[in-house]
């Protein structure tokens, strides 16, 4: 039994790890191909880079776990049939249950370590991960200008060039410098310039632009001079004066900072809020923090909306409304126009007010609510994603049982078929969590439920060596349909004949 178990195993081991590998550099591509515009013209370093791919690769391990786990046990098992060696172990006298055992064993392992990494590493690598991906999406680009196109990237500058030289000089140069209050002053210094070149210093901090050959235009406001700027003023409005100043230059210098354009890690504690960065205690405490927050809200909405409304009593008397004759006497008590029409416009600013408090009392408690449940869904994933590693072997041994086909043909398409439908039942699940149409467990719990299902029938398929997916079944299936159908009509016409 051991050479057996260990036949097994190797079988086994091989297609899991290149599954895993496979799965996991496909959803580094995915997110490299989502997030390419992010990382086009960024100035990082490969240590950069290499760290994102590190902490997304630990990220995908937990959705790459069952997919291999699925692909690896049906490869490993259609496999053994294919080549007759599954019908090699039966005729020893060794049951298919029997043979899944050590793999059973296995999958066991791999889902409590599913566990323990969902619940320790994965909401430190999300941190890092989505943190650093933060940071790199919010890098300004490079200093990379076009020619004909204005260059706005650059703080306090709009610079355009009208063709740019193999030897770094650029021709036809236009900068537009911008001041703190340009949204109101508009452009109020121009500069031209025949030629330039531009170029970092000091370690890439500093930026220096020289220009030769050139005019400066600047416009500087409340200076008094004569010439007025024609900005559409309120009549009556005091029109502010500019001076208007023109310097020919052979040779300009400016130098700028690039202190915006590296990147800047930012304060990891600013994503800690968020559920995928905490681990099953975290979540626990902020949903039952959510909770009892939602609980005692609920128990102070009647306090909180006596405010909106007003009682008059008499001073030693029974503040206690208490339902009685005495308001059908106050009803019948005359009141003037004047006094009548006070009383409707009280009465309805009090409905209004109370009607604000409770919307906005509904709309609080419901977002309490969904916060609750969310960081409950994610406590829960953290045990069905562990499980789904168990459920997805119960589904592809079998099958593979089964289906006796190995390689990476049929047994590809069956799990992608099967991780799709994970996918779509969890995605399901939660939505209908999120809004409250079922509860928590239940969303939580549905797709690892429904497939277990799948798993238990596919075993007891597997013991008793059907055919499920032998095309000669079904084809004798519809031709013994067919002639029963044709003797029983045949029959009939018999019938009417006589």
């Amino acid at each position: 039994m051991k050479k057996l178990d260990k036949l097994i195993l190797t079988s086994f081991w091989g297609p899991f790890v290149i599954t895993m590998s496979v799965v996991v550099f496909v959803f580094l591509m995915r997110i490299m191909i989502f997030y390419i515009d992010d990382f086009v013209s960024k100035d990082l370093n490969v240590t950069d880079y290499a760290q994102l791919f590190f902490f997304f690769s630990l990220i995908t391990v937990p959705t790459a776990l069952p997919l291999a786990m699925l692909l690896s046990s049906l490869m490993a098992f259609g496999n053994l049939g294919e080549f007759f060696e599954l019908t090699a172990i039966k005729s020893a006298g060794i049951s298919v249950v029997r043979a899944m055992l050590p793999m059973f064993i296995v999958a066991i392992g791999i889902s409590v370590f599913s566990f323990f990494f969902n619940d320790r590493v994965s909401p430190w690598a999300n941190l890092k991960g989505y943190s650093l991906l933060y940071d790199i999406k919010t890098t300004k680009a490079t200093l990379k200008i076009k020619e004909g196109i204005f260059y706005n990237d650059l703080p306090g500058y709009s610079i355009k060039v009208d063709e740019k030289m193999e030897n770094g000089k650029m021709i036809g140069m236009v900068i537009y410098k911008h001041n703190s209050r340009s949204y109101e002053l508009g452009n109020t210094e121009i500069i031209l310039a025949d030629s330039g070149r531009m170029y970092a210093i000091n370690e890439n901090r500093y930026l220096v632009i020289e220009l030769y050959n050139g005019t400066r235009y600047t416009d500087e406001q409340g200076s008094g001079s004569s010439r007025p700027v024609y900005i559409s003023t309120p009549a009556g409005a005091q029109t502010p004066y500019t001076n208007f100043n023109r310097q020919s230059f052979r040779h300009y210098r400016l130098t700028e900072s690039l202190a915006s354009f590296g990147m800047k890690r930012t304060d990891e504690g600013q994503f800690k809020y968020h559920e995928f960065m905490k681990n099953i205690n975290d979540l626990t405490a902020t949903a039952d923090s959510l909770r009892n927050s939602y609980q005692e809200t609920k128990k102070n909405l009647v306090a909180g909306s006596q405010q909106y409304y007003s009682y008059n009593y008499r001073e030693g008397t029974d503040k206690t409304i208490k339902p009685g004759k005495w308001i059908d006497s106050l009803l019948t008590k005359p009141v003037s126009d004047s006094l009548k029409k006070d009383i409707l416009m009280n009465t309805k600013a009090a409905s209004n007010g109370m009607l604000s408090y409770i919307k906005s009392q509904q709309d609080y408690l419901q977002m309490k609510l969904k916060d609750a449940s969310k960081y409950e869904l994610e406590r829960h994933h953290k045990y069905t994603q562990a499980l789904s590693c168990l459920i997805m072997f119960l589904i592809g041994a079998p099958l593979g049982a089964i289906i006796k086909k190995g390689g990476f043909g049929v047994p590809v398409l069956v799990s992608i078929l099967f991780f799709i439908l994970l996918y779509v039942l969890t995605n399901q699940g939660d939505k209908w969590v999120k809004e409250g149409l079922v509860a928590v467990p239940v969303g939580a719990w549905m797709a690892n439920t429904i497939l277990l299902s799948a798993g238990i029938y596919f075993i007891d398929r597997a013991r008793s060596d059907s055919r499920l997916f032998d095309k000669d079944v079904y084809q004798m299936f519809f031709k013994r349909i067919k002639s029963k159908w044709a003797s029983r009509f045949g029959k009939r016409e018999l019938i009417t004949d006589i």
